[in-house]
C-alpha cells in the first residue's frame, strides 16, 4: 500500500489502497506518431500490438515509490508516463516509468511489462485542477548513461490520449474503479531506446508552475548459469 502525497487544497499523505494496476500502451493521438512507436518497437523485434490502444494487467507488487530497482538483464529501460489512480471517488494524476524488458518484450509484450518494477512519484495532483489546461502539461525525461545525464524524453501530453478519451475505450462508463493505477502511454525516446544507470522523469504544469518528480536507479542483478 503506497504511501502517496495527494495535492489539492489540502495536501495530505495517505495510504492508498490499490486493486488493481493496468498499463496502457500505444495510446497516442496522432496515428503517425503511434505508427513510429511501433515501428520503434518493432526495430528491436517487439510485435506489433493486435490494437491501439491496448491494455495490460500487471502485478500490483510491482509498484514501487523505492529509490532503486532490481532488475534481471541489462536490456531494460524506462518510460516516462502520466499515471492516473482512482481514490475514493476522486480521479487523480501523477507520474511514473514503465520499466520494462526490452529483450522479453521481443518475446512478449504482457511478459516484459510483469517482470519490471513500476516506480511511481509520491505527488498527486487532483485532476480536476489540470483538466482545463491538460495538453499544456510537459512530459520529460532524463537518463543516466555511462555516467553522463542526458534528456531522453522530452514532449507534450497532448501527443497521448487525453485521460477522458482513454479511460472511455478502457471503460465503457469513462471510468476507474477505485484503487486502479493506470500507466497511460510514453514518448518516443530521443536517439532511440537504450539502457541507463538511472532513469528520472517530471510531470511539468506551467500553468500553475509546479513539477512531480519520479526517480530511480537500476541494479543489474549478475546472471548464473
Amino acid at each position: 500500500m503506497p504511501e502517496l502525497d495527494l495535492l489539492d487544497a489540502q495536501a495530505r499523505r495517505e495510504s492508498v489502497p490499490l486493486t488493481k494496476l493496468v498499463v496502457a500502451g500505444w495510446t497516442g493521438r496522432d496515428p503517425a506518431a503511434v505508427a513510429h512507436h511501433i515501428e520503434e518497437l518493432k526495430a528491436i523485434g517487439v510485435t506489433p500490438p493486435s490494437r491501439t490502444p491496448i491494455f495490460y494487467l500487471a502485478s500490483l507488487s510491482r509498484v514501487t515509490c523505492a529509490g532503486a530497482i532490481e532488475v534481471l538483464s541489462a536490456d531494460t529501460s524506462g518510460e516516462a508516463e502520466f499515471v492516473l489512480l482512482q481514490h475514493k471517488g476522486a480521479l487523480w494524476v501523477g507520474i511514473g516509468s514503465d520499466h520494462t524488458d526490452r529483450k522479453l518484450e521481443t518475446y512478449g509484450v504482457a511478459a516484459s511489462k510483469q517482470i519490471c518494477d513500476k516506480p511511481i512519484g509520491t505527488e498527486f495532483w487532483r485532476y480536476d485542477a489540470v483538466a482545463p489546461h491538460w495538453d499544456q502539461l510537459k512530459l520529460r525525461a532524463y537518463a543516466t548513461i555511462g555516467g553522463k545525464r542526458e534528456l531522453y524524453q522530452d514532449g507534450s501530453v497532448a501527443q497521448m490520449l487525453a485521460p477522458s478519451s482513454l479511460l472511455s475505450l478502457y471503460n465503457e462508463g469513462g471510468a476507474l474503479r477505485d484503487g486502479t493505477l493506470m500507466f497511460c502511454g510514453t514518448l518516443a525516446a530521443i536517439g532511440g531506446i537504450r539502457p541507463a544507470e538511472r532513469f528520472e522523469c517530471e510531470l511539468i504544469d506551467p500553468v500553475l508552475q509546479r513539477t512531480i518528480r519520479c526517480g530511480y536507479d537500476i541494479n543489474v542483478l549478475p546472471v548464473v548459469s
